[in-house]
């Protein structure tokens, strides 16, 4: 199956080869051919000049459209040039390559996404603030309410989708909450979900923009958009 590994990166300069030197080596590792791809969001420090100089493949946004837009672009490729499986993978370095594998093999298996989830089963050492972790629980709650399946890690960037959503996401995308939300779409659309569980790391350099007074903000925001998106009618496209 022809995998595409999309990294969405915005003021990384201190991670990304790192990042990218991880799926590099997950190939040598497993004698893998996974291609990948960065998105530089419209970095202002030198993101992309790394890339440029280190043969990385990259696609540069001349402006900062945020996660929902990088990611977006990323998914457009993959659906252009055919790929079946394309799975995101942050390029800040928390994201564990060793599960990739096993992403693959959910899909291979017959689901349409699946989730690196650091709470279906709690593997990963590393957690996220008390105040991020409540939040991840009241998205989860409400989740479960508005649609009847249980999310344990709805926030999680490091996802999996087969090759019928990558038409769906290339064409449609939540641009403000794109996890919580392309989740919530995904289940009302009758799509086939699975969490798996997956190690994430701390990152090594730079610190999350998300910060406590945000997360708080982000969390009631997202809030909100989850129960709007689960009122709408849901339906798979016949596209």
């Amino acid at each position: 199956m022809k995998v595409l590994v999309i990294i969405p990166a915005y003021n990384e300069e201190l991670n990304i080869q790192n990042t990218v030197n991880k799926i590099i080596n997950y190939n040598k590792k497993n004698k893998n051919t996974i291609d990948y791809v960065v998105i530089n969001d419209g970095s202002t420090d030198k993101t992309y000049d790394i890339c440029l100089n280190n043969n990385i493949n990259v696609i540069n946004l001349i402006h900062n459209l945020g996660i929902g837009g990088a990611v977006q672009t990323g998914y457009k490729y993959a659906y252009e040039n055919n790929y079946d499986i394309a799975i995101q993978f942050d390029g800040d370095g928390q994201h564990d390559e060793n599960y990739i594998d096993e992403l693959i093999k959910q899909i291979a298996s017959g689901y349409n996404f699946v989730i690196g989830s650091r709470f279906v089963k709690k593997i990963s050492k590393f957690q996220s603030s008390t105040t991020r972790r409540l939040g991840i629980k009241i998205l989860s709650f409400l989740i479960k309410i508005f649609t009847g399946k249980k999310i344990y890690d709805p926030t999680s960037g490091f996802r999996a989708i087969d090759k019928a959503v990558i038409k769906l996401f290339s064409k449609n995308y939540p641009v403000e909450y794109p996890e919580p939300e392309s989740t919530v779409n995904l289940i009302r659309k009758g799509y086939k979900i699975k969490e798996i569980p997956v190690e994430m790391h701390e990152r090594k350099y730079g610190t999350s923009s998300i910060k406590p007074f945000k997360s708080i903000y982000y969390m009631f925001s997202v809030s909100l958009s989850i129960i709007i998106t689960s009122i709408v009618k849901g339906g798979k496209d016949n596209e």
